[in-house]
């Protein structure tokens, strides 16, 4: 045995070698890979970094057709319709390429109408690569990888974020081109303002108002807006085209239209009312009817579709124009006749007054009226009516109603729906707003009756409601303050001085807030109803 030994030691001092051999070829050298880090966090090891770019490229390269149908968009893959509800950022014919999301999850990239590419996608912000060596052979796919970036965050394309700011309140809009921001505001601008209009008043050519008339002294947006180019994540609402953006500046997300038919004399003004809608939302999707005395025939059908602005155009307009300045009816009254007696003993003549102001009006809605003058063309004259008069009277007359203001009104906003001026809110106006001749100018009471409340409220401010003891009551509200006298109890006439135009509570200026109740308190009903 022991002449052996010497031959173990030698076979094993043999193997020994050859393994340090072999092991010594494969770990002189270490590997060369690549670690993967978003936002500074490992999420896998590669071995080549082309690869990863390459197949990055290759799954955000994928090209797909865009049909629009009914608002609604369609890509067509492989000759299947597949409905696609969400980053769809371009309106296009069906031949022209768009972007979106495949049915893999795969991301799209936005081309022209003629196949060019107009946007590279980008990598998210955060990702980066770190060369390494190692004796590990450990790797992760160049898919397990891109997966774990999709999950984590987004891809991104170059294009301008707008920031919207009113008050406390901030919005974004993402688009690819500073342009097609540009292009949308201007159509939302001429919605409101009206195309020629803007038109003249961007190129100064403007006629001058030699009698009645109106000129724009200027044109705006309420909100500050500013941008800035970045890189924005493809997950976001990314505009491509003017015309979805004005959509969008117009109508909102997901705004919803219906079909309305037309019943037997119904009137634009009936139409609006009936689906909440004011009568300015009913042109702005009908615009085949100008005004809203457009003639509409029987069983017609006609767009429903509430606007929902995002940014407030706001236009200040200096505008002259005649008013019919209604007669006034005064009363005489004799104690020897009995109450219910009446004699025209005068009849009334309408004068005709030129008033001059300024308004301010938001999204089509006048919120300020400022008076700047009139010129009396004809003086109105009083119609005289004697009464008979054995109690003070306090039951209004049911067939005559006096207006609550002075001459020269201007009727700044309607009964309907419309878009509340301060909480931004849709709600339906249960009253007609009368700016008067301006603060501070005379507020009637319309009728004979006794007054019930007169106090303050957060929202009418300073407010009076006459109790006319026929079934009617009437509000008056955002006065500076009351006449002299008046206070719950007061017996008071037709046409007597009760307070002063303010704009105190919810108020965008100088205005009285008018309400006509009937049968019961807050059973409005329509201002114009008495005065038909």
């Amino acid at each position: 045995m022991k002449k052996y030994i010497p031959y173990i030691v030698i076979l094993i001092i043999t193997v020994i070698s050859f393994f340090l051999i072999q092991n010594y070829g494969k770990t002189k050298y270490p590997n060369e890979y690549y670690n993967v880090y978003i936002d500074e966090k490992l999420i896998g090891t590669i071995k080549s970094e082309k690869e990863l770019d390459d197949y990055i490229d290759e799954v955000t390269s994928h090209y797909i057709n865009v049909e629009t149908k009914e608002d609604k968009y369609y890509i067509y893959e492989d000759g299947k319709i597949k409905e696609e509800t969400a980053n769809i950022i371009s309106s296009n014919k069906k031949e022209n390429l768009s972007y979106g999301e495949d049915e893999n999850g795969k991301y799209v990239i936005l081309t022209t109408e003629k196949g060019e590419y107009i946007n590279t996608v980008y990598t998210p912000s955060g990702l980066r690569t770190e060369k390494i060596l190692t004796y590990k052979n450990k790797l992760d796919s160049v898919e397990d990888i891109y997966k774990k970036i999709q999950d984590t965050k987004p891809f991104t394309i170059k294009g301008y974020q707008f920031t919207i700011k009113k008050g406390d309140k901030t919005k974004y809009i993402y688009v690819t081109n500073q342009d097609i921001f540009e292009k949308a505001v201007n159509s939302l601008i001429e919605t409101y303002v009206g195309e020629d209009i803007y038109s003249n008043y961007l190129n100064d050519t403007q006629e001058e108002v030699k009698t009645t008339g109106s000129i724009v002294e200027n044109v705006y947006i309420e909100e500050e807006i500013t941008f800035k180019e970045k890189q924005i994540p493809i997950n976001e609402v990314i505009y491509s085209d003017e015309r979805l953006l004005a959509q969008y500046l117009l109508f909102g997300n997901e705004p919803k239209t219906t079909i309305y038919k037309v019943g037997k004399n119904e009137m634009i003004e009936d139409i609006a009312l009936n689906n909440k809608i004011s009568t300015k939302e009913f042109l702005i999707s009908n615009p085949e009817y100008k005004t809203a005395n457009s003639l509409i025939k029987e069983n017609s059908e006609v767009n429903i579709k509430e606007t929902n602005p995002q940014l407030s155009v706001v236009s200040e307009q200096y505008v002259i124009e005649d008013k019919i300045n209604e007669y006034k009816t005064t009363y005489k009254y004799d104690s020897n006749k009995y109450v219910g007696y009446t004699e025209v003993i005068q009849k009334g003549e309408n004068g005709l007054e030129r008033v001059s102001q300024r308004i301010k009006v938001v999204n089509g809605s006048t919120v300020y009226v400022e008076p700047k003058g009139k010129e009396v063309l004809k003086t109105s004259v009083d119609k005289i009516v004697l009464k008979g008069d054995k109690f003070i009277p306090n039951v209004g007359d049911l067939t005559n109603w006096a207006w609550p203001s002075e001459s020269g009104y201007t009727n700044t906003d309607g009964w309907g729906w419309r878009i509340h001026p301060i909480t931004g809110e849709r709600s339906f106006h249960y009253g007609i707003d009368i700016a008067g001749t301006g603060y501070n100018s005379d507020v009637y009471s319309a009728n004979n009756g006794t007054v019930v409340v007169a106090s303050n409220r957060y929202d009418f401010g300073n407010y009076i409601i006459v109790d006319h003891n026929n079934g009617y009551y009437t509000l008056y509200g955002h006065m500076n303050k009351f006449a002299k006298g008046i206070k719950v109890g007061t017996t008071v006439a037709k046409g007597q001085l009760i307070g002063y135009v303010g704009s105190t509570g919810y108020s965008t200026g100088p205005h009285i807030h008018f309400e006509v109740w009937k049968d019961c308190r807050y059973c409005r009903v329509s201002p114009w109803s008495i005065y038909r």
